[in-house]
């Protein structure tokens, strides 16, 4: 396959749980009201060192999502998707962003409180 070079962050940094490469930054996190099926998930506006799988439509509990999954380009583990297209102009501040899961991702962040939390900010697949 070749060599795998990683981008280096400085700051406060979240990382891969499984290999601790670094995926993003803490000034990067837009919201940590998101849900998965496995629980929390933070919205990014930008991350690193993932590849993403192809496009697909996905029904979500927002609607209805173009998205690509996020894979760790170090391990391989899955880590969240990308929002590609929102069809509901109402949930197209998502565009470009990124959704890691929480339980798929290590901090050198102590929590924070959240004052800013919406409700309805969540968004899981509909099984």
């Amino acid at each position: 396959m070749g060599r795998v070079f990683l981008v280096d962050l400085e700051g406060r940094a979240y990382r891969c749980r499984f290999c601790d490469s670094p995926l993003g930054l803490a000034d990067d996190v837009l919201s940590r009201s998101f849900n998965c099926h496995q629980g929390r998930a933070y919205l990014f506006s930008n991350v690193v060192n993932v590849t993403l799988g192809p496009q697909e439509e996905r029904m979500m509990m927002s609607g209805l999502h173009t998205v690509e999954d996020i894979f760790c380009c170090c391990c391989g583990q899955i880590l969240g998707w990308k929002y590609v297209i929102a069809h509901d102009k109402n949930q197209r501040y998502k565009e470009g962003k990124f959704v890691l899961e929480r339980w798929r991702i290590a901090d050198d962040v102590a929590e924070e409180f959240n004052l800013d939390i919406r409700a309805g900010s969540s968004d899981t697949e509909n099984p």
